[in-house]
């Protein structure tokens, strides 16, 4: 798989296309995670500009960006709260977030099975995981402008059966960007109207899908308990321990 460079979806993200991808995306998270005061968060991917609005009411979130994909500091001139890291083995303890953000990383890693198992470990019991994709029926999945063109896109019906078949029982899902990737200034006007329209009409075609799923609990095996025994963690009560990388 390829993997989009850091530096490019920052960019993405500061243009005018990417700002309004950004509140489209924005709007459905915050209908499926409307308070997260008190929650450890991580986001897995390039989550930043989503990740950003959660700093005022989480004490813990941590931006994890996947070694092909580089890494950049965040939040700003403040304290880094970014990683780089092997999106197969995370560094984190057993049951210590309680919630999990995945953008711009499930569609492109060459380890989907190891990371879906990584995030299980992770997530405290009963805690939930929101993934975006790109929509296999949506043209975000395959223009050049789009963020979202990389790697494998999903329909709706692959992507509940891979969170099933690693231990997640999915919840419900959504679509959002039901406006053309382009920078044409009309498009650029009217994507809050396709947005409203496309949600309510026409959900099977938007540019992303989001499926917000929980954590089952089962016994884990003794290999599995094995592997966790040789790592070393980062302890998500302290979040200043963690530095650039």
């Amino acid at each position: 798989m390829f993997w989009p460079d850091v530096i490019a979806l920052k960019e993405f993200y500061a243009s005018a296309l990417g700002k309004l991808t950004f509140l489209a995306i924005r709007r459905r998270i915050r209908r499926f995670w409307p308070n997260v005061k008190g929650d450890n968060i991580l986001g897995l991917g390039f989550t930043t500009p989503y990740l950003q609005a959660m700093l005022e009411e989480s004490p813990s979130v941590f931006a994890c960006m996947p070694a092909a994909q580089g890494v950049i500091h965040w939040p700003g001139q403040v304290k880094n709260l970014s990683l780089l890291s092997d999106e197969a083995e995370l560094p984190f303890g057993d049951n210590s977030i309680h919630r999990a953000l995945v953008v711009h990383a499930l569609e492109n890693s060459e380890h989907v099975r190891p990371m879906l198992s990584e995030l299980w470990r992770i997530l405290s019991p009963a805690g939930r995981l929101l993934v975006i994709v790109p929509n296999r029926r949506g043209i975000w999945a395959r223009s050049p402008r789009s963020p979202f063109a990389y790697g494998q896109p999903f329909t709706s019906w692959q992507l509940r059966q891979l969170l099933a078949e690693h231990s997640f029982t999915p919840l419900r899902s959504e679509s959002a960007l039901f406006f053309p990737p382009s920078e044409r200034r009309y498009v650029l006007r009217s994507a809050r109207f396709w947005e409203i329209i496309g949600g309510q009409f026409f959900s099977v075609f938007g540019g992303v899908l989001l499926m917000e799923a929980e954590k089952q609990i089962y016994a884990p095996s003794a290999q599995k308990a094995r592997v966790r025994a040789r790592r070393s963690y980062i302890s998500v009560a302290q979040p200043a321990s963690i530095k650039n990388v």
